[in-house]
């Protein structure tokens, strides 16, 4: 099959070839197009422009709470997620050094979610990226609404919907971040329990 060019087509024809990543996931791809839905949580895409590949993660929140060292979820909270994303790259050949991000969310929406998560995890998504030397070439965060966001991984060009939070199907979002939360604040499971993860 040949190679899909991108730089042809519409918004809405590029989301339609996409697939979606769910609160707490990340991927990285060469070719097919990312997307993830967003309230108060914050997609960060990374992109090597000289390799043409790139990736995108969905995190919840800044980082791990404290004991929950053994909880397999927690790994994909934001300081996992940006490692993660980060190492996975790397592994396909990517060098940090040549990387540069596009990062949205953060957006207030009507949840039980902590207080100012979408703004702890926007600040997080920033201060991360300066610390570790990766340009940031666009955002945009908060405000009263969640985004469909889309990255195009070959070309690095990320398309960012707002939505305000009364349009329906928003509900999922605010369903999806609760639900992703609720696996963020179980108690750790006993030492030698459950599945182990491998990092990259």
């Amino acid at each position: 099959m040949p190679a899909v060019n991108y730089a042809t087509l519409s918004g809405k024809d590029i989301e339609r070839l996409s697939f979606n990543i769910n609160p707490g996931g990340w991927a990285v791809e060469s070719e097919r197009p990312i997307a993830t839905l967003l309230g108060s949580c914050v997609a960060v895409c990374l992109y090597d422009p000289k390799l043409k590949i790139g990736g995108m993660n969905h995190f919840l929140l800044p980082s791990r709470g404290k004991g929950h060292a053994d909880d397999t979820d927690v790994i994909l909270a934001g300081d996992y997620a940006m490692e993660v994303l980060v190492n996975a790259l790397i592994n396909k050949g990517a060098q940090k050094s040549r990387l540069v991000a596009k990062a949205f969310g953060g957006g207030t929406i009507v949840t039980s979610i902590r207080m100012a998560i979408g703004e702890r995890n926007a600040e997080f998504a920033k201060e991360w990226l300066e610390r570790e030397g990766i340009p940031l070439m666009a955002s945009d965060f908060l405000g009263p609404w969640s985004r469909k966001v889309i990255c195009v991984p070959n070309t690095g060009d990320a398309y960012c919907r707002r939505m305000p939070i009364t349009q329906p199907g928003v509900s999922a979002v605010v369903q999806a971040e609760q639900a992703y939360e609720s696996t963020l604040i179980r108690p750790a499971s006993p030492a030698g329990a459950g599945k182990k993860v491998e990092l990259f």
